[in-house]
């Protein structure tokens, strides 16, 4: 159900959708919910008898958005009618009550750069990337280039076909289904058609998506497998952070941790999460007191030479220079049904060289165990390439 207030923000004086007010509510809504998967819902409700189709309807209360790109919304059932899943040709009367998930609304054209991207599969609907560290997923009000959505137009443009779904284009989101921030690495799709953009979004808003993540922690992280069912939400005095809320604030958030390697004074653990909130995996972590290698956000410090000694290769950093300069956060595995042939699909991505040498240097100088643990799926020999205990 839509957010009264915010339903009221969206809405001008003529009961259109206001397209600024959308694109607003999209980043007020994250910053606010730290949720990055759930689109911004709207509420109509008819005062008087219109006798008119439902694409129709939504036609003249969304004006930015075409006719074919409302029905579409209506066919991957974004919308209901009195909580109930319509066709185009509804026809709507007094009282009836009309919820539509809305897209941020269509953007400048997408400048395209010449960023590298290691792609891990591409077809006509989908592509899945490894994504690199310092690189945001989208445009936005601070920075308008050098981003995910940037490289993939270059791609499309240069070394592939197709092109990202028009779905969110006027806010240059075009093909956005779901982000990792800006310092996490690894696994993340993104959609080339908008059927599987609606059909996957719906996937991570119904949390069936299968996200697992590996971080290493301050602290021998114990017991060696638990659920963090903490709610979250924004830090009521710290604009950038979240925090552990459990006022009206606080959004359901659980997370899955399972330890997979144990070294003095730290924790290399599998994390599997079952919501999608902002940092959740930071915050969760660092309630715990167990925060995340390089995470100065939420507690966690840099480790430099001088606190780890590392191995042979990785000589030549100065004595004070971190191991890794981040913290140690990588998505390592995203499993989904791929939107149109609706076949199970299961990607995972190596972590980046830095977190590498981070866990290399921890294994030759303070490994202790490798419990094992029900449930943990990743294969450190693959997920962490040459770098076998």
């Amino acid at each position: 159900m839509p957010d009264p207030d915010l339903n009221a923000k969206l809405i001008d004086a003529g009961g259109k959708v206001d397209r600024e007010a959308l694109f607003s509510l999209y980043e007020q809504s994250e910053e606010a919910s730290g949720d990055d998967e759930t689109p911004v819902s709207v509420r109509f409700q008819l005062g008087r008898d219109l006798d008119k189709r439902l694409d129709k309807y939504l036609v003249d209360r969304v004006p930015f958005l075409s006719r074919t790109s409302l029905q579409q919304l209506i066919k991957e059932e974004a919308v209901t009618v009195n909580g109930r899943v319509p066709k185009a040709s509804t026809r709507l009367h007094k009282g009836d009550v009309v919820v539509a998930m809305l897209p941020p609304p269509p953007s400048t054209e997408i400048q395209a750069q010449n960023i590298p991207l290691e792609v891990l599969y591409e077809d006509d609907d989908l592509i899945v990337i490894n994504k690199a560290d310092d690189i945001i997923v989208h445009p936005a009000r601070g920075n308008k280039s050098g981003t995910i959505i940037n490289a993939l137009a270059w791609h499309f443009q240069h070394r592939s076909s197709g092109s990202l779904s028009k779905i969110g284009t006027e806010f240059a989101r075009p093909g956005v289904v779901h982000r990792l921030d800006r310092h996490t690495t690894g696994v993340m799709v993104a959609a080339k058609s908008e059927t599987a953009h609606w059909r996957l979004g719906k996937q991570f808003e119904a949390r069936t998506t299968e996200k697992r993540y590996l971080a290493v922690v301050h602290g021998q992280l114990e017991p060696y497998a638990d659920v963090i069912d903490l709610p979250l939400g924004k830090h009521p005095t710290i604009r950038e952070k979240y925090a552990v809320r459990w006022d009206p604030t606080g959004k359901p958030s659980v997370t899955i941790y399972r330890v997979r390697e144990v070294y003095k004074d730290f924790t290399l653990v599998e994390l599997e999460l079952k919501t999608g909130r902002k940092h959740q995996i930071r915050v969760h972590l660092s309630h715990l007191g167990y925060p995340i290698v390089g995470d100065d956000i939420y507690g966690g410090r840099y480790l430099t030479e001088g606190d780890v000694a590392l191995p042979p290769s990785s000589k030549g950093l100065e004595a004070e220079q971190p191991i890794i300069a981040r913290y140690a956060l990588h998505a390592a595995r995203l499993g989904f049904v791929h939107p149109m042939t609706e076949q199970p699909l299961v990607f995972e991505a190596p972590v980046q060289a830095d977190m590498a040498r981070l866990i290399a240097a921890l294994r030759k100088e303070r490994f202790n165990a490798a419990p094992r643990v029900a449930g943990a799926v990743l294969d450190l020999d693959r997920t962490i390439p040459g770098q076998s205990n």
